[in-house]
């Protein structure tokens, strides 16, 4: 990671908050940047976000592995060409040790509230630390919070329930009658585990999925040798991949035609040459464009899903009772446990944190109709306050690990700026950021994300936040801040003064 140029003639102070992929990610940068003074807060006891969360069996990343790590931290070990949960841990663990920010990290320590007072932000930790803060780096990742079902009865079921990202290791699913309601991404990867130890279970499924089949490689000890010899061979493999999702993949669910017809094809074969029975297949069958929810990489769970332990219930479900789940028809499934695999709110980035910008605007007030930004990371009204894996950067099946990386190459060259004394404060203007807005809606319209379906990708208006361009012009687009875009503000220096007495005192 090239260290950001700058006559620096001052040192800021950074909050970031989060200790999962990206928040390791900015310490690390910011760590090479020399930054003294970054405080990084993890609410948890451990770092890794995503991958700390999720333990359920079969956990694993649906980017492929060699793809799916820093670019200045490559990794030879992996086992497979999709990553397990543990093993995805396990790196980012190694990865804070080797460059020197695991013992900067504060655990069991999240931030309560960051608000914007005489150019600083006074930020208070839940365990009463209090520090004002140049920047504030939001961190918090996209799914993290997890969804609930809004299904009646919920509380009535007196059997066992869990959602997948709080998995109850210690409840033993052998011989047990088990029910999963969902068929989304985690879905696709616990079903067939589930299927193989319990004595039945039911998929209640709401929406079939698009799926794409790619068995999950094995790398042997030979093929791990050799990447471990051969830096080039290394490099090679993950430059294969990531060509191969941004030319392929990504172009499709935009819309590029060719992408498209092949990603069509591939989907809808798959399902036709994995599914023999007819009336299955129907219920298998999504009414909805190839690409409109997120591809599911998976080559299990249609042989799972045919066992003869396992029911798929495409009823509607009525209601939870006290010893299972009512469908609409009347049947009662008679369960021991359900297991919710009914996503996150993956909308929710920083909050609940309170969070206050210019002239004590609350977030949610800001947000209430619409969270908008600008180049997804600047956010107008909070100055110096980033928000990392904001609407429209997550591209379509692509790496986040590499979207954060371009987006921490943004924010250091602006922070690199603040160094100079050039401005106090900068904040996106809002022409900028309705431009902005309108550039995306305008390349939405030929995306596979509007194609009839309800999706986690979709705002409360409907529009995808997603990027809907190619992740060639994401790279050009962020690589160099405009900063016609930005107004840049000076804090006199009486006020500065008052706030360094205040940090003193």
């Amino acid at each position: 990671m090239a260290k950001t140029e700058s006559l620096r003639n001052r040192a800021p102070t950074i909050v970031v908050i989060g200790a999962g992929m990206t928040g390791l990610l900015a310490a690390i940068r910011f760590k090479e940047e020399g930054y003294q003074h970054v405080y990084v807060f993890e609410k948890a006891s451990t770092l890794g976000g995503t991958w700390r969360e999720n333990t359920y069996p079969g956990v694993a990343c649906d980017i492929p592995s060699h793809m799916y790590t820093y670019s200045f931290a490559p990794n030879p070990e992996w086992n497979n060409l999709f990553a397990r949960g543990d093993e995805i841990q396990s790196y980012l663990m190694n990865v804070a040790r080797s460059r020197g920010v695991l013992e900067s990290i504060r655990f069991n320590e999240g931030v309560s509230s960051c608000v914007l007072q005489s150019g600083k932000w006074h930020v208070t930790t839940t365990k009463g630390l209090e520090v004002q803060a140049d920047f504030v780096m939001n961190c918090t990742g996209i799914l993290h919070h997890p969804a609930f079902p809004d299904i009646p009865g919920l509380d009535d079921f007196k059997g066992k329930k869990f959602h997948t990202a709080q998995w109850d290791h210690s409840y033993d699913l052998k011989g047990k009658k088990v029910g999963i309601i969902g068929t989304g991404s985690t879905a696709a990867q616990v079903i067939p585990e589930l299927a193989k130890a319990v004595n039945h279970l039911t998929v209640f499924q709401r929406t079939p999925q698009w799926i794409m089949h790619l068995p999950n490689k094995v790398f042997t000890e030979g093929i791990k040798s050799h990447f471990r010899k051969s830096p080039f061979s290394l490099n090679a493999i993950r430059s294969i991949e990531t060509w191969n999702i941004s030319n392929l993949l990504t172009k499709a669910v935009i819309g590029r035609p060719v992408q498209k017809a092949i990603l069509n094809l591939s989907c809808k074969a798959n399902l036709r040459l994995q599914i023999k029975d007819k009336t299955l297949r129907k219920k298998l069958t999504p009414n909805y464009a190839v690409g409109c929810k997120r591809i599911i990489v998976n080559a299990t769970f249609y042989p799972a899903i045919q066992r003869e332990n396992v029911l798929l219930e495409t009823e509607g479900i009525e209601r939870f009772v006290e010893d299972g789940i009512q469908t609409k028809d009347g049947n009662v499934h008679k369960l021991d446990c359900v297991v919710l695999s009914t996503g996150f709110h993956a909308k929710n980035y920083m909050r609940p944190t309170q969070v206050f910008g210019r002239n004590g605007l609350d977030i949610n007030d800001a947000w209430k109709d619409k969270v908008r930004t600008y180049r997804s990371v600047c956010l107008p009204e909070f100055p110096n306050n980033f928000l990392m894996l904001g609407p429209n950067s997550p591209i379509g099946n692509f790496s986040v690990i590499a979207i954060s990386e371009v987006q921490i190459n943004y924010v250091a060259k602006l922070i690199a700026r603040w160094c100079t004394g050039e401005f106090d404060l900068i904040e996106p203007r809002q022409d900028a950021v309705e431009e902005f807005t309108r550039y995306m809606k305008k390349g939405m319209k030929n995306t596979a994300w509007t194609g009839g379906c309800q999706s986690w990708y979709l705002d409360q208006e409907g529009d995808p936040i997603l990027w809907p361009y190619t992740w060639q012009e994401w790279e050009k687009q962020m690589s160099t801040p405009d900063f016609s875009h930005f107004n840049m503000q000076k804090i006199p220096a009486t006020a500065a003064k008052k706030v360094q007495a205040k940090q003193v005192a």
